[in-house]
Parts: structure tokens; sequence; C-alpha cells
């Protein structure tokens, strides 16, 4: 069963009522309502049409982060082989809100990395809903110094409100952690391609997407704080997240206008939460385009890439 979003309740009338006429067919021989409920339905496929087409930036905030919508164990089971999965900071404990590993992708070998939400309630409270801690981003730069030794190209699946921010992770030097893999993706000699899947929540985002190539999914949002951060801070009320949302300017049509991602990649009708194996492949095919793209660069051309793409984007926001 669909979970619909706030601005959804006109379609899941419609959805709602086709599915309702297919039940009480089901359970009275001989009644015909397929023409009836097939109505139902394009009616229903035009509203989704319409109301996707013209979402406000709150409303792909929601989409972003359907609880329904494919989180990064999704995305390394269906696209990577022979994954194998690798554990701790070697230094305190190891963060499940962090997940990586070894694996092939489309044949080639790959270091993975990225945030896990979980899909229910235990599997969210045990990944501390992708909010990684300072062992996350310290586990991270061992996956990323691995990744540099073996030559082997880095894929990171970004999907966080940001870092958590409790007083534990704050004693523990989260702010460092944060800082310190941001700086390793900085010096990687091995290309890096970052994906945004769903959100990407400030620094707790950056030190994953700090990549050479990096893509958005179409209804996910990349920003240095959520709507309701900004609301609280700004108008000291976080109900005014609609108008944050539209003043941060997170969506990828947004940020790649910007210049801070390379490509968008199409989401199915509705969201990748309706056609999660879909969207797990479009992807995939971005990925493959990405690493194409930086093939027959070498480690110091990577690294200058790298650098210069976000010192000329710094250089780009100081001048407006």
């Amino acid at each position: 069963m669909t979970n619909y979003l706030e601005f959804e309740k006109g379609l899941a009338e419609i959805e709602g009522k086709a599915e309702e006429l297919r039940a009480l067919a089901r359970s009275n021989e001989g009644m015909d309502v397929e023409a009836e409920a097939k109505g139902l339905d394009t009616k229903a496929a035009t509203i989704k049409k319409d109301l996707y087409s013209s979402l406000t930036p709150w409303q792909k905030c929601q989409v972003a982060r359907h609880p329904e919508r494919p989180h990064c164990r999704v995305y390394v089971d269906q696209l990577f082989e022979e994954f194998t999965p690798l554990a701790g900071d070697r230094t305190f404990a190891d963060d499940y809100a962090v997940m990586g590993g070894l694996a092939r992708f489309r044949g080639t070998p790959v270091v993975v990395l990225g945030h896990e939400k979980g899909h229910d309630t235990r599997t969210r409270i045990e990944h501390n809903f992708g909010m990684a801690r300072p062992e996350g981003y310290r586990k991270a730069i061992r996956l990323m110094d691995l990744a540099d030794r073996f030559g082997l190209p880095l894929i990171t699946l970004v999907d966080t409100p940001g870092a958590y921010p409790g007083k534990g992770a704050e004693e523990r030097g989260q702010s460092e952690a944060i800082a310190r893999s941001t700086q390793k993706c900085l010096s990687l000699g091995v290309p890096l391609a970052s994906v945004i899947i769903g959100e990407g929540g400030s620094g707790g985002a950056v030190a994953f997407a700090t990549a050479n190539r990096i893509a958005m999914l179409e209804h996910s949002i990349y920003s240095v704080i959520s709507p309701e951060g900004c609301a609280s801070i700004l108008w000291k009320d976080a109900e005014k997240m609609r108008e944050a949302a539209g003043a941060l300017r997170l969506t990828a049509q947004d940020l790649q206008k910007l210049g801070v991602i390379d490509r968008i990649v199409k989401e199915p009708l509705g969201g990748a939460h309706r056609h999660a194996k879909d969207a797990v492949n479009a992807v995939g095919d971005a990925i493959e385009a990405m690493l194409e793209e930086m093939s027959g660069m070498d480690r110091k051309a990577l690294i200058a890439d790298r650098r210069q793409k976000f010192i000329g984007m710094g250089s780009k926001g100081l001048a407006a």
C-alpha cells in the first residue's frame, strides 16, 4: 500500500477508489468494473503527472524524505556484486549510519560508501536515521584510504539529514571528523563519483560528496541546513519551513544551475519510492557515465579536477 504524502490527497482518493472497485469485483464474481477502474487510473495518472511536474521545494523535501524511498542498502544490493562490507573506525566503534566496503560495479572493482537510514522503526533506530557520528566519518576515511591505496574508484551514496548533533558525538570530535573526511575526499587520487539519493544535509553530506562528479536524483535535496533548522534560526519559527525551503535553493534543478552538481537523474513518475527498481537502474547508469568521464584521467588530473571544482565554486559564491 502506497504511503501518500500531504500534497497527494487528491491522488490518494482517486487511486483508492480504483482499488476499492477492483476489490469489490474480486469478492463478487461476474461483476465487471474494469472499464470504470481504468478510467480512474487514467485520471490518477494525469493528476500525478501534473503534481510532479510542478513540485515546490518543500514538496520535494517531502518526496526526498519519503519512508519508502530506496536507501543505500537497496542500491548496494541491486547495483553491486560481491559486496564485502567493512566495519569499524579502528579507534572507537562501528557506526551503523555509514555502510561501505569492497564490491564490483558492472564488472569494475570499486569501493562503495554511503549513509543508511533503515526501512522500518527497528532499523531506523539501529542506523540512527542515517545521522553519522565521528566514528562513521572515520570509518569512511579508512575506506577512502583503502580505495586510494589499491587504485579503486570510490562511489558514495548520500542520504542523511546531517551529522548526528548529540553530546557524545561532539565530545568525540564530530566537526574534526567531518573536516578530515572532506579533506580526504580532496586528496584522493582515484575517481570519486557521488550521488545524492535522498537528503544531502549539511557537512554530513559534504564529507562524502566532495567529488569529481556529483549527481542528484530528480526529487532529492542538498543543502547547508534543513528547512526547519533554517526557519528556526531566521524566523524563530520552524513552521516557516516552506519559505525556508524556497530560499535555500536546495533542489537538484537549482543546484545544477548554480554548478554545485553535474547531472540530474530522472526519477519514475511519482518519485523513486513508487518504482524503486527503475530509480536504482537510473542511478546505476549515471554512475557508469560519471566513471566513464574520468576513465582517462591520472592521479594528478583527478586531484586537480576535484580541487578546481570546489575552489572555483567558492570563488563564484564570493563573487555573487
